[in-house]
This record gives C-alpha cells, structure tokens and sequence, in this order.
C-alpha cells in the first residue's frame, strides 16, 4: 500500500511536470506562430521547403476550426474553447484517473485550447503554417497547438484503450 503522502507526492509530481509540458507548448506554439507572422509577407509569395515534395512553411489564417469548418466564427469558437477548457478541467480526475500519460495528454490539449485561443484574442484568427503535401494533395495547415491536441487526445484514447484491455485480461 502507498501512503497518503507518497499519493499526494506523487499527483504534484504529476501536475507540475504536466504544467512544464503545457507551458513549453504554449510558449513554441506562440514561437512559431510568432515567426510565422513575422514573415508572412514572404510566406504568402513563396512557402519555405523543409523536405522537398511533403513539407512547406506556409501563413494561413483560419476563423474557422478544423479544416476551416466554420469560418468566419472566430468569437462562437473562442467561446466554445472556453467552456470546453472549464469541461475538461472540472474533468481532470476522471479523464486522467492520475495515470501519468493520461495527465501528459491532459496538458498536451490544454496546451492546444490555450494557443489557438491566444490567437483568437490577440491576433483575430489561428495561425497556421505546417502544411504536409503528396503532389498536388495538401493536407490542410494546421499549428503546434493543433498537433499538441491531436496527440494529446490520441494518448489519452489508447491509453484507456489499452489499459482496459490489460485489466481486462488479468481479471478474466
């Protein structure tokens, strides 16, 4: 059994290093996004090759969310960001039940909200710039912020996934 103090110790464990993940996140989505603007003049006329044939820098700003559904909702999808932030917040415990990649993946998408909606408030739309391409197929730009939820996301759903899976076996 672990103690009550070993338990505590190691949830602020856990949140403090999930708090070093989501600010790093923050702060090189802003980065990024802050080069991305800073040039986008040069951007607009020619994108910058990272990997020829599959990976551009590019500037495009999106009022709308994913794929540029909604556009031109900036403010209803700020305030759809906000109140998702309080849902998933007041929902850490369950989400996470304190396992440690459920936690990082927990921070990894707030991290993701808090970007994008910096760019709502400040800059009027998201800035996009990563835009992966096969020949003439581009699959939409898309951000730092934007990868930190999908991946945080996708952690969270194998781990429960696979988590379930192995208390499952055991026990049967």
């Amino acid at each position: 059994m672990h103690s009550s103090c070993e338990v505590k110790s190691g949830k602020r464990f856990l949140i403090f290093w999930g708090m070093v993940l989501f600010l790093s996140l923050v702060v090189a989505d802003q980065l990024t996004k802050y080069f991305v603007v800073a040039n986008s003049d040069l951007l607009y006329s020619s994108p910058l090759t990272i990997i020829p044939g599959c990976m551009n820098i590019v500037t495009v700003r999106n009022t709308g969310a994913a794929w540029g559904m909604f556009h031109g909702n900036n403010v209803v999808l700020l305030t759809v960001a906000v109140i998702a932030l309080v849902i998933f917040t007041a929902l850490f415990r369950s989400i996470t039940e304190w396992y440690p990649e459920r936690v990082f993946g927990f921070f990894m998408i707030l991290s993701g909200i808090v970007g994008n909606s910096i760019d709502r408030i400040f800059r009027g739309s998201v800035v996009d710039f990563l835009d992966f391409y096969v020949k003439s197929w581009h699959w939409p730009a898309f951000n730092v912020a934007d990868s930190a939820i999908c991946i945080g996301v996708t952690i969270i759903i194998f781990s429960t996934i696979f988590r379930a899976a192995r208390q499952s076996g055991t026990q049967g």
